[in-house]
């Protein structure tokens, strides 16, 4: 298509002047009227521009194929300094994509709760557990951004740098071709110039020659030798005229061969090349367009999963259950105080609240058998004395500075990793000895004195943990009070690491139970009568038969229909009360409960 810079046909001579022509003067030779001596007719002559020939030749030499070239030339640097300026931009959006990422990350870590904050009783409320989610949808949410960054670099800007130092190259080898076409065309029609300047200096001499030589003819005065010697000096002036003419004439026709080759051959094919180069530019170059969009668009539906994630965390807010997770972490276990009695002084009568028994409820530790006796701080009279050390009581290893029911919790959650690490423990002693055994029967494969400090320091730790079990089974009887230790039930482990499972009760088919939790259990059971019947607080259907053969638990038959005294506490055991009065613990998925509204 650029060719049609160059191409020309007799048609569109006037149009081609005003693009490739060679900017020589055109001479046209023709002979006179007497058909004799030929005349230089210069294009510029009155005669030489009324013949349409020559006007278009005229206008031909009056540009240069220069132009055209430096337009091309130009044309295409600037598509070129397009891509450039399309690979910075992308860059610099790059550049933003990464620090928006960075920018989410950090926000995300910042609000994002330490490692040792996971424990707080907050975190498990449902509002903290969204936040936490957000807050990682988040984090995800800038690695799609970073991957956004990292794709745009990789496909886009080093594509297309690399691409954009080819097409450089590659230009710079078709520019150079058209520079020496040109300059050959050009030191080509410098040739024909001087060839064209000597022919008519030669001419003109050969001319005034003859005039001399006519002029000497016709003068009476001149001798014979004179004419003879005036005609040979014009004879031998027209023929190096002669000769320059034709030499001329040769450099024309060599010049107007290259001319040519240059306007329809050489320039056109570079131009051709130039015009592909530059198709293949603009191709590449929205390609790249489209690059940028589409990079976006691969991420968009990990980001709409990131998006959906936040909204599910919404939606999983349950306020409702976030209110009974608050109240079964903080709830007490307190009784509530009973009304304050009249105190009649008129009649001399000196009673006290703290020492009356009509009317008010036996308080938490009056239902502690042996510890009935002591002050407790919430409802002791020291608690009249509000001071910062009551805000924040001490903590103590058996968790009494909290209240009951949360005594209860953490001591029972204490047990529970104890168990776990007791088991780890004699897991491991288990492996110890059976690796023993294998080393005396194959003392190849291993020393077996090399494991007794591993066995040693085992047996250890599991004395250890034994120990602390023991303590804090106590420790759990005592906060429990009543009833409370028999339903938990604590795994315990045998000097080969079997397991026994406790009864509800708490007593273990083991002989290893300590004795002073026998005693606690013997001294709950005496109080045990003294006290008056709780109310029931609903009722359940046994759904299967349960014999009850452990101590404190209580027979039932499918069917039976027994009172509800006290829900299960997450141990799986409910306490129940026949009609009769019996009391004791069923396991809860063997009913169907329903409770009092």
């Amino acid at each position: 298509m650029w060719r049609a810079f160059v191409e020309s046909d007799m048609q569109q001579q006037t149009l081609m002047c005003s693009l490739y022509c060679p900017a020589f003067t055109v001479f046209s030779l023709t002979s006179d009227s007497t058909g004799g001596t030929s005349q230089l007719f210069h294009p510029r002559s009155q005669d030489v521009f009324q013949n349409p020939m020559c006007l278009s030749l005229t206008c031909v030499s009056r540009a240069s194929p220069q132009d055209q070239c430096d337009i091309i030339e130009k044309h295409t640097q600037s598509g070129l300094e397009l891509v450039e300026k399309y690979v910075k931009f992308v860059k610099e959006r790059t550049e933003v994509e990464q620090n928006y990422a960075k920018q989410l990350r950090n926000l995300s870590k910042k609000y994002n709760l330490k490692r040792s904050s996971k424990d707080e009783p907050e975190c498990r409320l449902s509002s903290y557990q969204s936040f936490l989610d957000i807050l990682n949808e988040t984090n995800d949410y800038a690695g799609q951004r970073e991957l956004i960054a990292e794709n745009m670099m990789m496909n886009i800007c080093i594509d297309l740098t690399k691409y954009l130092q080819e097409l450089k190259q590659e230009r710079k080898t078709y520019l150079m071709e058209a520079k020496k076409a040109q300059q050959s065309l050009e030191s080509t029609f410098k040739q024909l110039d001087n060839s064209k300047k000597r022919f008519e200096r030669e001419w003109r001499e050969a001319e005034r020659a003859a005039q001399y030589a006519e002029k000497t003819d016709q003068d009476i005065n001149a001798t014979k030798a004179d004419v003879e010697k005036a005609k040979q000096q014009a004879h031998m002036r027209a023929h190096v005229a002669e000769e320059c003419k034709n030499d001329y004439a040769a450099q024309l026709q060599k010049y107007n061969k290259e001319q040519s080759q240059f306007y329809f051959n050489d320039m056109p094919l570079i131009f051709n090349k130039l015009q592909d180069l530059d198709e293949r530019r603009v191709r590449k170059l929205a390609q790249g367009y489209i690059l940028f969009s589409d990079t976006e668009k691969h991420v968009m539906p990990i980001i709409g999963k990131c998006l959906e994630g936040i909204t599910k965390a919404g939606t999983n807010v349950n306020e409702k259950n976030d209110s009974m997770v608050v109240i079964e972490q903080n709830k007490s276990g307190f009784e509530r105080p009973g009304d304050v009695e009249f105190e009649d002084y008129s009649q001399g009568i000196n009673r006290t609240s703290s020492d009356s028994s009509l009317g008010t409820p036996k308080g938490p530790m009056d239902l502690l058998g042996k510890n009935r006796n002591k002050n407790f701080w919430l409802f002791s009279k020291k608690s009249k004395r509000f001071t910062p050390d009551r805000i924040t009581p001490t903590v103590t290893e058996d968790f009494s500075h909290l209240p009951p029911e949360q005594r209860r919790k953490r001591l029972q959650q204490k047990l529970e990793e104890i168990c776990k690490e007791l088991q780890k423990e004699v897991d491991q002693s288990e492996a110890l000895g059976k690796m023993k055994d294998v080393y005396e029967k194959n003392p190849q494969m291993g020393d077996p004195a090399s494991l007794a400090s591993q066995i040693s320091q085992t047996s250890q730790n599991i004395e250890r943990l034994r120990g602390e079990l023991n303590k804090y089974e106590t420790w759990l009887a005592e906060a429990g009070g009543r009833g409370e230790t028999m339903r938990y039930k604590p795994q315990t482990f045998n000097n080969n690491g079997a397991h026994d499972v406790q009864s509800p009760d708490g007593a273990q088919s083991d002989e290893s139970t300590p004795d002073s939790s026998q005693a606690i259990y013997a001294e709950f059971d005496d109080d045990f009568e003294d006290d008056e019947l709780t109310a029931p607080i609903g009722k359940c259907t046994a759904m299967y038969n349960f014999p009850g053969a452990s101590e404190g638990t209580i027979a039932m038959q499918e069917g039976e229909v027994l009172a509800v005294i006290e829900e299960d506490k997450g141990d799986g055991w409910t306490r129940v009360r026949r009609n009769n009065g019996d009391e004791g613990y069923i396991p809860s998925s063997y009913v169907s409960i329903s409770l009092n509204k």
